[in-house]
């Protein structure tokens, strides 16, 4: 029987091992996406053969690796019967569960919620912002141009300067009761509390040499590169889209798409996402046996 335990750094190099035999490309298949959550979201793991096993907040992802994918399915329905509960799967991408639909039929029932699509860019149009739609964040960034600016990869001696710019942007931007922004913002001070341990990537935006942006991520699959933090102070017009199209030229080479992630319903969220013109949208599908 499977023995679910808390996910540990330790668990790093052979979690990264397994996720890159699905090569999946939805934002939850990172090492530091499981991690970096792992309080907020409850996220317990577990290896069964050459399968990663994650189970967060009772519902499980797709397993990614290698092997018989009926026979570990069945040793996760095992798993939740002795729980007295049906095995549930949230965050499958649509060839998983097109897959299980062929295999388990009329066992399962299928849903999905917008909310939790991500946004996939196609690379060359976050570096270049070429073309009559993206004419507005060519403006705000040359609008930030005036200023006497500069970019640089975070590294161990600024990195200080980006946990105290979070801090400020949480002062500034969280209510005490918004419940999802205070959970972003705890998995945000853990990922850059272990930023070199998780092997992150990043880059920070300044003026008058004071910083005012940064951002990081890490690939998710061999063609797709996730972003899973933007945080940027307002003083400066631009600074949001100067911090995305830099880190997309300093730091993105080599990758065919971008994971901007999703927006969780949030309505300026969304907006600012669809502005850049998605190429197309990881979709996301919850699949529970009956």
């Amino acid at each position: 029987m499977l023995e679910l335990k808390r996910i540990e750094m330790s668990d790093k190099d052979w979690i990264m091992e397994l996720l890159s035999y699905s090569d999946f490309r939805g934002c939850e298949y990172t090492f530091g996406n499981n991690f970096t959550w792992r309080n907020a979201f409850d996220v317990k793991i577990a290896r069964f053969k050459d399968f990663y096993i994650v189970e967060s907040n009772g519902k499980f992802f797709f397993p990614a690796g290698r092997g018989n994918v009926a026979e570990v399915v069945e040793e996760l329905k095992a798993y939740c019967r002795s729980q007295n509960r049906s095995l549930c799967f949230g965050s499958m991408n649509k060839a998983s569960m097109e897959m299980l639909s062929e295999m388990y039929g009329e066992q399962i029932t299928i849903e999905t919620n917008r909310d939790y699509y991500d946004y996939i860019y196609s690379a060359e149009s976050l570096s270049t912002l070429a073309g009559k739609k993206l004419h507005a964040k060519r403006n705000h960034i040359n609008r930030f141009k005036e200023n006497n600016w500069s970019y640089e990869e975070i590294t161990a001696q600024n990195i200080d300067e980006c946990k105290a710019l979070n801090e400020k942007w949480c002062e500034e931007n969280i209510c005490i009761n918004d419940l999802e922004k205070s959970e972003e913002s705890c998995v945000v001070r853990c990922g850059l509390k272990h930023f070199f341990e998780l092997g992150y990537v990043g880059g920070l935006l300044r003026v008058n040499g004071e910083i005012q942006a940064f951002t990081f991520g890490e690939p998710v699959n061999s063609d797709t590169f996730v972003v899973h933090v933007e945080k940027a102070l307002t003083t400066y017009q631009g600074a949001y889209p100067m911090i995305n199209y830099q880190f997309v030229n300093h730091a993105c080479k080599g990758y065919k798409y971008i994971n901007r992630e999703e927006d969780m319903g949030a309505e300026n969220l969304r907006k600012a996402k669809l502005s850049y013109y998605p190429l197309f949208m990881e979709e996301k599908f919850i699949v529970n046996f009956r």
